[in-house]
Parts: structure tokens; C-alpha cells; sequence
């Protein structure tokens, strides 16, 4: 399981990443969601790294 962490806002983001970090359940700054681990998962954090900090739970 991954504990994703949403730290900077989405405001001044592009469309696409905005949509994918509601995909990941995340809403408001600061909020955590866990997802599996999987290839899936990864991707979509590899396109908002930089929204996001991403630890194993």
C-alpha cells in the first residue's frame, strides 16, 4: 500500500493533472488516501510528483 499525500495545491495546474489527482481520491490539500501498490498507481503519480509525496505504508 502507498500513503499519498496531496502538499501543493492543483490552482495553476494543467487540466490533465488536475483530473488525476481527483482519480487518486484526492480533494483538498494535505488530505492522505492509500492505494495499492501497482503499476496503475505509479503512473498516475509520476504525472503529479510534483503535487504529491508518496510513502509505503
Amino acid at each position: 500500500m502507498l500513503k499519498i499525500k496531496l502538499t501543493r495545491s492543483v490552482i495553476g495546474t494543467k487540466p490533465k493533472q488536475r483530473k488525476t489527482v481527483e482519480a487518486l481520491g484526492l480533494r483538498k490539500r494535505e488530505q492522505v488516501v492509500e492505494k495499492p501498490d501497482n503499476a496503475q498507481i505509479r503512473g498516475m503519480i509520476e504525472v503529479v510528483k510534483h503535487l504529491v509525496q508518496v510513502e509505503e505504508a
